[in-house]
């Protein structure tokens, strides 16, 4: 798809190009009552240099939260500190991010990507975890994944911080629930695992049925505020954002950047046909 046609969709759902034009958002969002968390678009570095390269541009993110005074935290891609290249490396290349993120008493969550990566990724979080405070450093949870419960049981001996998704990446029936209701389900069976130990919960969904289920469950375990939060991606259900603060709960906007914007928006459009749909009948109407 053409660039310069990606770029009108996905303006809505990205900062831009530069880190100052994702503080500016990030300042607006906050004027709001709402928090945030940066990540530097890019995933899946071909080698160590190019991961020492977004290993130092999200360390730029970590001094602008600091000096700005955002309320923000970050977020990154594991393979785009080199879990693709080298599991030793990437835990040093993230280490150092934690570390910066600790002594500001800030925090860290690790994006979860496509399944080749969920193990990998696992391991990674439990080796942070050891070495650094629970406050630091969190991980990512799919519900369409089946492995997942397995998952969260293990993870919750260690007292994990959670973001609970979906999930977005093409993945087989063999591990993945394809249908709606079973991903809708395995989501809200996994929030009740993670709450009813005490862990930290980023309940990200735009899915009002679960944003309401969700509310269910805060009320059954009398859950404090703060021990969650509520998720969802930069420009996508504003109207469900605003009530959920309206209902004078927590929720923070994951706000992206970077050069790399184009692979990203593509994963969007393949997230929602409709609006690809949309988009590709504007190829024909462009002048």
């Amino acid at each position: 798809m053409p660039r310069k046609l990606v770029w009108k969709f996905s303006k809505k759902y990205i900062a831009g190009e530069t880190l100052q034009e994702a503080v500016s958002l990030v300042k607006d969002l906050n004027s709001k009552g709402i928090l945030a968390t940066i990540d530097v678009l890019g995933e899946a570095v071909k080698n160590k240099k190019e991961a020492i390269e977004s290993k130092e541009e999200a360390s730029k993110v970590i001094d602008k939260i600091i000096i700005e005074n955002l309320d923000a935290n970050l977020s990154i891609k594991p393979t785009q500190m080199g879990l693709s290249i080298n599991n030793d490396f990437a835990y040093e290349q993230v280490s150092e991010l934690v570390n910066k993120l600790f002594k500001v008493n800030n925090f860290l969550r690790i994006d979860m990507e496509d399944s080749p990566y969920t193990t990998l990724t696992i391991n990674l979080y439990k080796r942070l975890r050891e070495r650094f405070n629970y406050d630091s450093v969190g991980v990512v949870i799919q519900s369409y994944l089946k492995r997942s419960l397995d998952d969260v049981k293990e993870l919750n001996k260690i007292n994990a911080n959670y973001r609970l998704c979906k999930g977005i990446y093409v993945e087989s029936p063999e591990i993945a629930y394809k249908d709606r209701e079973a991903v809708r389900k395995n989501y809200l069976t996994l929030l009740e695992e993670m709450i009813k130990v005490g862990s930290y919960v980023g309940i990200a969904t735009h899915d009002e049925y679960l944003i309401n289920e969700s509310y269910k469950l805060i009320n059954k375990y009398k859950l404090d505020k703060n021990k969650f939060e509520f998720q969802m991606l930069l420009g996508v259900r504003k109207d469900l954002r605003d009530k959920i603060v309206k209902d004078g709960y927590r929720i923070r906007i994951y706000v992206p950047y970077g050069v790399h914007w184009y692979k990203y928006s593509i994963r969007r459009l393949k997230e929602n046909p409709s609006i690809a749909g949309y988009v590709f009948k504007n190829i024909f109407s462009l002048k």
